[in-house]
């Protein structure tokens, strides 16, 4: 697992690599606190090299969309497909966030 934080004009892109697993899931969740102390802004992130994550990598993102949506930013997730599309469709996180 990796995520790679970029920020661009005000907004701020992450990319998420390989799998979020129960081993790594502590980790994904520090990698996440940069993004959370600016969850007022625009974030995106990249999911279209994410091969699979955990109900743990579930909830840290859902804790960023609360963050955001609190702090009066956004979140939106690009390229979920594959197994990761099904994952959100199978626990319904689908329906709770932005995904193009």
């Amino acid at each position: 697992m990796n995520i790679e934080i970029n920020e661009r004009n005000g907004s701020y892109y992450g990319i998420l690599t390989g799998w979020i697993d129960t081993a790594v899931a502590t980790q994904f969740l520090e990698d996440l606190k940069p993004l959370m102390n600016h969850a007022n802004k625009s974030i995106i992130l990249d999911c279209e090299k994410l091969e699979y994550i955990c109900s743990l990598g579930l909830r840290g993102l859902l804790k960023l969309k609360k963050e955001s949506a609190a702090k009066g930013g956004s979140l939106v997730l690009t390229h979920v497909d594959g197994e990761v599309l099904k994952i959100f469709t199978m626990t319904g996180f689908i329906k709770l966030f932005d995904i193009r």
